[in-house]
């Protein structure tokens, strides 16, 4: 499993267990999920560090191998990685 879909599944598991913390409570049911949703919001930022750490670093690596992609499809498209042609080819000049 992937660490941004442990990290999301975290954050809403979370989520779900602060809200059915607060539902016992004389709130109403709006003040009762925006209450949930920062509390669960703080505590994600403390108890989920690991996994953000993770998914940071899948998508900065993510990120790279596409940046490197990129750059490798523009040297190609601007002819840098041809080979070189042997004097001797029929598709070199003479």
């Amino acid at each position: 499993m992937s660490a941004a879909v442990k990290y999301t599944l975290g954050r809403i598991g979370l989520f779900v267990v602060v809200l059915a913390a607060l539902l016992p409570t004389d709130l109403d049911i709006f003040l009762k999920l925006i209450v949930a949703l920062a509390f669960s919001a703080a505590a994600s930022f403390f108890l989920l560090r690991g996994w953000r750490d993770e998914m940071a670093e899948e998508m900065a690596a993510a990120a790279e191998r596409r940046r490197a992609e990129k750059e490798r499809l523009r040297s190609a498209l601007a002819g840098d990685d041809q080979p070189p042609t042997s004097p001797d080819s029929p598709d070199s000049p003479r």
